[in-house]
C-alpha cells in the first residue's frame, strides 16, 4: 500500500504550475517507543486536560486556544479566526528565489520531504522544473503551510523527484556569540595543528550513512527482549572517566602513532604471527 501524502498542492514557477504531493522523508516508526502504564495493573495510562486553577478535568468541547497577553490573562482564538490568516502557500509552493546550495547555513535546515508529481497531469511541468534546476545546479526557495504554520522550503533535485527541506526562520536560531564569546584563544604551536591534521588524514573517509549504527536503540531492543523473557537486568559497571590531558603534544604524538601502527596489542599479535610464520618456513 502506497504511503499517504502529508500535503498536496501545486508547485509554481512564474506561470508554470503542476500538482505535487509531499511525503515525509524521515520516520520514527522503527524506533523503540515506551507507553506510560499503571505499574499495579499493567494497563496503559490516558492523559487528561486539567484546569490549572480548579483542578477539574476539561472535556473536549471546552478545549480551545489562547495567547497569553500577560501572566494568567489570555485572548481566546478560535478555529474560524485562524482560518482568516490562511495564506496562498496553504495550497501552493511558489518558488521565489534560486540560490547556490552552499549558501544555505546548515543551522537553518529542519525537516526533509520527498516531492513527487501528483498524478500524470502536469508531470511534464514537474520534470521541466526539476531538470532546469539540475542544469543550473541551484536550490529553489519557496513557502509552504504545514501544520497550520508557514515554512520556507528549499527544493533541489533528487533522483527522479525533488527533495524539499523546511528551513528555520532567523528568530528560531540562537545567537552563537552568547556561547562562543568566552572560548579562550590560547597560543597553539603550528606543530600541534600539523599533528592534529595528520590524525584527521588517518581518519579520512567518504560519507556513508549505512555505517551509522544506533547502539542505544540496539541496546534498548535487547533490554526489552531480556525483560520480556523474565531475565534480571543488571546495571552495567561504572566506567572510569578519562583523565585530563596533561601534555597535549604528547597526546597528539601518541594518537598519531596509534593510527599509524595500530594499538600496541595489535602490533604484538601481528609480530607473533610473523614469528610463527618464519619458524614454519625455517622448519
Amino acid at each position: 500500500m502506497a504511503p499517504r501524502a502529508y500535503w498536496k498542492g501545486s508547485l509554481k514557477l512564474s506561470l508554470v504550475t503542476c500538482p505535487i504531493a509531499l511525503y515525509p522523508a524521515s520516520s520514527q516508526a522503527e524506533k523503540t517507543h515506551f507507553h506510560q502504564i499503571n505499574t499495579r495493573t499493567g494497563h496503559r495510562l490516558k492523559q487528561q486536560m486539567v484546569d490549572e486553577q480548579t483542578g477539574r478535568v476539561v472535556d473536549k468541547e471546552h478545549k480551545g486556544r489562547g495567547y497569553e497577553l500577560s501572566k494568567g490573562r489570555y485572548v481566546e482564538i478560535d478555529e474560524d479566526e485562524l482560518e482568516a490568516v490562511k495564506l496562498e502557500s496553504t495550497h501552493t509552493i511558489e518558488i521565489d528565489d534560486f540560490v547556490p546550495n552552499e549558501d544555505i547555513d546548515e543551522r537553518y535546515i529542519e525537516k526533509p520531504y520527498y516531492i513527487v508529481p501528483d498524478g500524470k497531469v502536469g508531470a511534464d511541468a514537474f520534470v521541466v522544473i526539476r531538470d532546469a534546476m539540475k542544469r543550473k545546479d541551484k536550490v529553489a526557495l519557496g513557502r509552504v503551510v504545514l501544520a497550520s504554520r508557514e515554512h520556507v522550503i528549499a527544493l533541489k533535485p533528487l533522483g527522479k523527484g525533488l527533495l524539499g527541506t523546511t528551513l528555520r526562520y532567523p528568530y528560531e536560531l540562537r545567537d552563537e556569540d552568547a556561547y562562543f564569546d568566552e572560548i579562550p584563544s590560547p597560543k597553539i604551536s603550528r606543530d600541534m595543528v600539523d599533528l592534529a591534521a595528520h590524525i584527521l588524514d588517518t581518519k579520512a573517509s567518504k560519507f556513508d550513512p549505512h555505517k551509522f549504527k544506533d547502539k542505544y536503540e540496539t541496546a534498548l531492543k535487547a533490554l526489552v527482549k531480556r525483560k520480556a523473557a523474565g531475565k534480571t537486568i543488571e546495571p552495567p559497571p561504572e566506567r572510569e572517566e578519562p583523565g585530563n590531558v596533561i601534555n597535549l603534544m604528547d597526546a597528539l604524538k601518541q594518537s598519531l602513532g596509534r593510527k599509524k601502527g595500530g594499538t600496541s596489542s595489535a602490533r604484538r599479535r601481528r609480530g607473533a604471527r610473523a614469528r610463527r610464520g618464519r619458524k614454519r618456513r625455517a622448519a
